[in-house]
């Protein structure tokens, strides 16, 4: 019906715009018709000759049309000629002066009502355009800005989803309940409201709620946590009402809130009192998801990586009934992704996905397929047809250390500190009993660093997160030992800055054996300072003091103490080892690069074992 009268006001006004212009073309004299211009002494010559019959001169006095003895009409521009009209009245001229002539009644009415007429229409189509969600934003304020899909179609399945098992299974059941909701509701089982992904950035949360909208088969609404926060106070939780608004007339449905913590953070940690438009969102949301009318068949799926700036009344059960960690993932679900985001690259027969998973502990589903990306992007720079696991590997490296710098000039001298401070990294790492195998040892810049050793993390350790004493003394004994060579081969004097990352890396560790992991044989197993939280970050940014002076001059001198024994141990190491040592340095000036095999074989031959430095 809203169509049809929009319709009709439509052609109205076509119809009016037709008219006004049809009057003007029709005001418009025929030039075939036209009478001929006569000029003013001719004219004069015409009246003497008694060959005018009739003058009609026109209101404002400045044309006239003549009409001859002889029926022919012509226009003559008059000029100021006082004695015209004498003239005229002396040659028995008819006289006449045209009246002002004025426009009709209906076309004054149609002349006076085309302007506003064509205003009311342009706002007419403004407000009808913004109603309809384009146009103007500034109609549209406190409408939800949501993606509606009645049938999904993202092209994602839970097919798709690798490597995050046990995430997929808590959302596979959420699906099998809008599908067959018997099952459940036959034992008591209710349909939970609300379901909150948690993990690192690229586990691949969004994948999941992706997936959900694909098999789900159910309407899916989709938007960010930033949509509904603007500037204007209220329009945040309007937002929020119109989102509900629509998903339940489409329920059962599905719906998405991607970065939630942007709207759902702690109430009450601003500067501004709790009445600010953040907080009135928050309390919509609250209101909506658990308040006094229920909201049957709405299932709520957030994604986030910061669930401790959440408010609580946010994540209780009721609101989000579900809390599933998309972690980062293991081994196996590394293969697994891997082979996922292999499907569309064509591989050599080289390439082992089973190492590439072994050697990329810690890396998210987003870090995975970034890197077989790089690795189809260098193969296709070398022109290549095929992505060889050369590729890969240069791929694995470029993500973890940045890309090589082979343009860059090296003088022999900084090449060979670089070896001798690489070689001492690698040798100090190998030697060390539990600790992580030497990877690969390159003295080709990448990123910041001058060369780089690269070390294979334990799948175990890194899963567990749990460190033991023995290798927190080995890392920083391992990151001491580039310092170590430099000084043993230059001397005390020639060391250079190339540690100071190093040196940051072993302070660090030693302050966190004192004060957090109870690992100090003066101080024993206490944890001091407490953790401070920043109000606004939302994150530890401080740690407030809980212990005397004397208490923290013993913490100076124990971790003193332990960056000392660090310093020891990996000194012992490579004195004991020096023909080795230059050895491997030799090696890496020349080749550039040395990998774990080469390096394993020069201790073997060198009968070099890490049960002599336990």
């Amino acid at each position: 019906m809203k169509k049809r009268w929009r319709n009709a006001g439509l052609y109205v006004l076509l119809v009016i715009v037709m008219i006004a212009v049809g009057t003007a073309f029709l005001e418009r004299p025929d030039p075939a018709r036209a009478p001929r211009t006569l000029r003013y002494s001719d004219f004069v010559e015409a009246v003497q000759a008694n060959e005018v019959s009739r003058v009609l001169i026109s209101p404002d006095r400045g044309t006239a049309q003549v009409v001859e003895n002889d029926g022919q009409r012509a226009v003559v521009n008059l000029a100021p000629d006082k004695d015209l009209l004498k003239l005229l009245t002396d040659h028995n001229v008819d006289i006449a002066v045209q009246p002002n002539r004025e426009p009709a009644a209906w076309q004054q009415a149609i002349g006076s009502l085309i302007f506003p007429l064509l205003l009311l229409g342009g706002l007419f189509f403004l407000l009808r355009r913004a109603q309809g969600g384009g146009g103007n934003p500034a109609m549209n304020f406190g409408k939800s800005k949501a993606r509606v899909q009645m049938e999904p179609q993202t092209q994602v399945t839970f097919g798709d989803v690798a490597g995050i098992e046990g995430a997929k299974l808590e959302l596979t059941e959420v699906v099998d309940f809008l599908k067959n909701p018997d099952r459940f509701t036959a034992v008591g089982a209710k349909i939970p409201k609300g379901v909150l992904l948690v993990g690192p950035p690229g586990t691949g949360k969004t994948l999941l709620a992706k997936a959900v909208a694909g098999e789900a088969g159910v309407p899916f609404f989709s938007i960010s946590g930033s949509e509904f926060v603007e500037m204007f106070v209220g329009v945040g939780a309007s937002r929020v009402r119109d989102l509900f608004e629509q998903a339940k007339k489409n329920a059962p449905c599905i719906v998405f809130i991607d970065e939630i913590d942007a709207v759902g953070r702690q109430r009450g940690a601003g500067l501004g009192g709790g009445n600010d438009e953040r907080e009135q969102t928050l309390n919509q949301l609250l209101t909506e998801m658990d308040g006094f009318e229920g909201n049957t068949g709405i299932i709520i799926v957030a994604a986030t990586n910061r669930p401790d700036v959440l408010d609580s009344a946010l994540m209780r059960p009721g609101r989000f009934d579900r809390q599933v960690v998309v972690d980062r993932p293991d081994y196996a679900g590394r293969l697994q992704i891997l082979g996922v985001h292999a499907r569309g690259k064509t591989l050599a027969k080289d390439v082992d996905l089973d190492k590439v998973a072994r050697r990329t502990p810690g890396f998210t589903g987003a870090d995975l397929a970034n890197l077989l990306n790089e690795a189809a992007i260098l193969a296709a720079r070398r022109q290549l047809t095929e992505v060889s696991m050369d590729e890969v590997n240069d791929a694995i490296e470029r993500v973890m250390a940045g890309p090589e710098k082979k343009d860059r000039v090296m003088s022999e001298r900084r090449k060979r500190l670089v070896a001798y401070h690489e070689s001492g990294h690698a040798l100090v790492g190998a030697l060390m009993p539990d600790y992580d195998p030497v990877q690969k040892i390159s003295i080709i810049p990448r990123g910041q660093a001058g060369g780089l050793t690269f070390f294979t993390p334990s799948e175990e350790r890194m899963e567990s997160g749990l460190y033991s004493r023995s290798y927190l003394q080995n890392q920083m004994a391992v990151a001491l030992g580039g310092r170590v060579a430099e000084e043993i081969v230059y001397g005390e004097d020639e060391v250079t800055t190339g540690a100071s990352n190093d040196l940051q890396q072993v302070a660090r560790v030693a302050r966190q054996m004192v004060t957090r992991f109870g690992m100090s044989d003066r101080l024993g197993p206490v944890a001091l300072g407490r953790a401070q939280g920043g109000m606004f970050l939302g994150r530890d940014i401080a740690a407030e003091r809980d212990f005397s002076e004397d208490t923290a001059a013993a913490i100076d001198e124990e971790v003193s103490q332990l960056v000392a024994d660090a310093y020891r141990r990996a000194t012992d190491v490579l004195l004991a080892n020096r023909a080795v040592l230059d050895e491997l340095a030799e090696i890496l000036v020349e080749k550039e690069t040395v990998d774990a095999e080469e390096l394993q074989e020069l201790l073997i031959s060198r009968n070099v074992t890490v049960a002599a430095y336990v």
